[in-house]
């Protein structure tokens, strides 16, 4: 490769890079949208967890630190670690297409899931 060819062949390289950035975004379908959103509160929500498992963490060091370092001054009072709880997905919107329900529809679907059983720890364990 010559000096003459090397500015040419970087600039060919670069071409297709610049034609694709060109490009319109394409417009997402609502269950794309639905899709992303739920990905999005997702992350959210790892974030929350990942905070929480440090605090326990920096919790459990400060405790084995203050234990062993007896002439070591404890800090004021830090605030408790907050736990996230399990994660909840936000209800899908109704789509404007869909026609809202009607008004005797909506209590017996709150009855048929009333009358299932919630599952325990003690029969997801004994399936194992």
């Amino acid at each position: 490769m010559t000096a003459k060819t090397a500015p040419l062949l970087v600039l060919l390289a670069w071409l297709p890079i610049a034609a694709l950035a060109k490009l319109p975004t394409p417009e997402l379908s609502p269950e794309d949208q639905a899709k992303a959103a739920d990905t999005k509160a997702r992350a959210a929500y790892q974030t929350k967890v990942d905070g929480y498992k440090t605090c326990l963490a920096s919790e459990k060091a400060a405790a084995h630190y203050f234990k062993t370092h007896p002439q070591a001054t404890k800090p004021s009072a830090a605030p408790a670690c907050a736990d996230p709880g399990p994660f909840v997905a936000a209800a899908p919107a109704p789509s404007p297409a869909e026609p809202p329900a009607s008004a005797g529809a909506a209590p017996a679907a709150a009855v048929t899931a009333a009358a299932a059983p919630a599952p325990t720890a003690k029969n997801s364990a004994k399936k194992h």
